[in-house]
């Protein structure tokens, strides 16, 4: 096992050296937000999210630095917290050296090295590590999957491989050496009792991380053999299943590999088939690479919300009559009051499109990244950086949930400080802090542009050639973009720009002034390939316009309503924006309205809103069905903001779809 890092061993999700996959991660690090709309949320998680996520996390409220305190013996007390509550922890972890890796904060470091200190101590002598079974009498290791051992599993492994490429320190990667081991020597046999054991699937991306990280081969084999065990044994409740849902509530019914739906929780789903693809890029095999374009595009053309958001139902049933929790439904079944759409889910679809783009090298996977990243992601969390949504329901109506009604309190009107189910809050904090990774890959011979924002690149071709490049740009509120190639080798070698899905009309892209005459097909890449110099500037200027989107027909949902759309940005309306004691439900849209977007620099962070006129309607009868004639509407003014900044301006009742006026 290596104790060096090789070139591009830095990366994040590291496919740098995966022999199936056409473009290639970069080094974390090498691309740095330097102003806008991703410096100013790199800014803030930086200074606000992981420092209030630590104060939480590392106290008696959040309680998680606690528990491995307690099964390391420097402290007394019980575990507190959901089962999965180490996994959250990782996470946090993760974000936290993300955060070290664009400062070079040393403080930062020394705090990371006391909770790796603490969670050795934790770690049983055989590698055995999870302080919901250590601290409790009610079951043993792997006895019952409830416990959701493998999802702190892969949070572990994923941490530990991220905090060794960026620090180059062992200290965390020992630890999750020695737990993969145990891991390998449990679950490799064939074993009854273990084979449906891995659901809750994040040990499949773990494990071929570390596999990537150490080159190990038998952590991958270990990673093949569990998507091999989903669907190969009876569907039936056993001792290792009692207390939660099976089948397709965990993806166990179907083989991955004739797999054509999304079924079950969308969480679990989704880490699945994003650990799949990671198998996939090293392994190349036909059937999984299959199953995973039917996947996607099940998810993405018949179970996600306009927001890139996923995972419809908080309570359902699969066509297999299966209990569903927290995830997908029936295809084109999409309520938008009682809509789940966990954070987790919506930031798993990005993750799984992130890696469908590095093996496709297909631009649409890059478009729902970023739907997420500005929609469904990033309304998880406030502009402030401390409250959370877990539910992101594309319309929120006062008093239409018992909130008090779910112990966990999942779903909830405003954003809250603290979630018992912390899962989310983690995740969303450690996707801000390492998108810049995302924003750029490596190509055959050059590089692709995915993700728009003022950034400095400087990284390494995959020829070993140096590369600088800085980006000007204004996005998501301005669509022209100016790339400044700073340094470059004297070869020819391919720059590629994403033309996002939304940009339609207008588009131009030129080469220091001239025009370069290629197709620019949304949703595409645009590749330009010449001997490029120093000083050469690429500019794509994409003109936003403001539209309305309809849904499928046969979403019911949404039938004669629109939603509205500036670039990659959907809006909503919120009732600070509304006359006083207005209802959401009483909201239309006239179809003649004009729209005009503003940038308000001092309003919710900084956003481009959009003035319209739209209708209250006035009679109203809360009868569930009445006769109607002719109903009254009173005109307003109003402003649309970004679904993402939602709840920010207290108690507030919200909608997406708007019913259309047709007059």
């Amino acid at each position: 096992m290596s104790n060096t890092l090789n070139i591009h061993s830095k990366a994040i999700t590291n496919n740098s050296e995966s022999p199936n996959v056409k473009l290639k991660s970069i080094n974390f690090g090498d691309c740095k937000w330097t102003s806008g709309f991703w410096a100013e949320k790199t800014k803030t998680a930086t200074d606000v999210m992981v420092p209030y996520m630590g104060q939480v996390l590392c106290g008696d409220v959040g309680h998680a630095l606690n528990n491995f305190k307690i099964a390391a013996g420097e402290k007394e007390g019980e575990h507190q917290g959901m089962y999965w509550h180490d996994g959250d922890f990782y996470k946090f972890m993760e974000a936290k050296t993300y955060v070290y890796g664009l400062t070079k904060n040393k403080k930062l470091l020394e705090e990371l090295d006391e909770y790796i200190r603490i969670i050795g101590k934790a770690q049983e002598d055989d590698g055995y590590l999870q302080t919901q079974i250590q601290l409790s009498d009610e079951a043993d290791r792997y006895e019952n999957r409830k416990y959701h051992e493998m999802y702190n599993t892969g949070h572990l492994l994923i941490s530990a491989c991220v905090h060794y490429r960026i620090t180059g320190q062992r200290n965390f990667l020992d630890i999750a050496i020695k737990h993969a081991e145990l891991l390998y020597t449990m679950f490799m046999p064939e074993n009854k009792h273990y084979g449906r054991f891995g659901f809750n699937q994040t040990q499949i991306m773990g494990l071929v991380e570390l596999y990537r990280t150490v080159k190990e081969s038998k952590y991958l084999v270990l990673a093949e053999k569990f998507i091999n065990n989903r669907g190969k044994y009876d569907v039936v409740h056993d001792s290792t299943t009692e207390g939660y849902p099976i089948g397709d509530m965990v993806q166990e019914r179907t083989p991955f590999r004739i797999s054509n739906e999304a079924v079950g929780h969308a969480v679990l789903a989704l880490y699945y088939y994003a650990g799949a693809a990671d198998v996939y890029a090293e392994t190349g095999e036909t059937a999984l690479i299959d199953a995973l374009d039917r996947l996607w595009d099940n998810v993405t053309t018949k179970k996600m919300y306009v927001t890139g958001a996923v995972g419809q139902a908080h309570y359902g049933a699969s066509a297999s009559r299966d209990m569903i929790e927290e995830g997908f439904i029936d295809a084109y079944m999409m309520p938008n009051m009682t809509a789940y759409n966990e954070t987790c889910a919506n930031l798993c679809n990005a993750m799984f499109s992130q890696r469908m783009l590095g093996i496709h090298g297909d631009a649409k996977y890059a478009d729902i990244i970023e739907l997420v990243l500005y929609n469904s992601g990033l309304s998880g969390i406030s502009v402030e950086g401390k409250d959370y949504f877990y539910a992101n329901p594309l319309r929120m109506v006062n008093n239409t949930r018992n909130y008090d009604a779910h112990k966990d309190v999942t779903e909830t009107p405003n954003r809250e400080p603290y979630l018992d189910c912390f899962c989310c809050p983690p995740n969303i904090v450690r996707t801000i802090a390492k998108v810049s990774g995302w924003a750029y890959s490596l190509s055959k011979n050059g590089v692709s542009v995915n993700l728009y924002g003022s950034n400095d690149l400087n990284t390494t071709l995959l020829d070993g050639s140096n590369i600088k490049l800085s980006q000007d740009t204004d996005y998501p509120w301005k669509g022209l973009v100016k790339l400044t190639v700073e340094e470059c080798k004297n070869e020819a070698f391919e720059i590629a720009l994403r033309i996002p899905g939304w940009a339609k009309k207008n588009v131009q892209l030129s080469v220091n002034g001239e025009q370069t005459g290629i197709n620019l097909k949304p949703a595409s890449f645009a590749k330009i390939s010449r001997n490029w110099k120093a000083g050469d500037v690429i500019t794509l200027d994409m003109p936003i316009a403001t539209t309305f989107i309809e849904g499928h027909p046969r979403i019911e949902e949404v039938r004669n309503q629109l939603a509205i759309k500036r670039g990659p940005i959907v809006y909503c309306v919120e009732t600070p924006d509304l006359p006083a004691n207005t209802s959401i439900l009483d909201v239309y849209f006239p179809h003649k309205s004009e729209l005009k977007a503003n940038y308000n620099p001092d309003f919710l962070g900084g956003v481009t809103t959009i003035s319209t006129e739209l209708k209250i309607r006035q009679d109203k009868d809360d009868a569930l069905y009445h006769e109607i004639t002719k109903p009254s509407f009173e005109k307003v003014d109003v402003q649309l903001v970004p679904y993402f900044a939602w709840s920010n301006r207290g108690q507030a009742e919200m909608t997406v779809w708007l019913p259309v006026l047709w007059e």
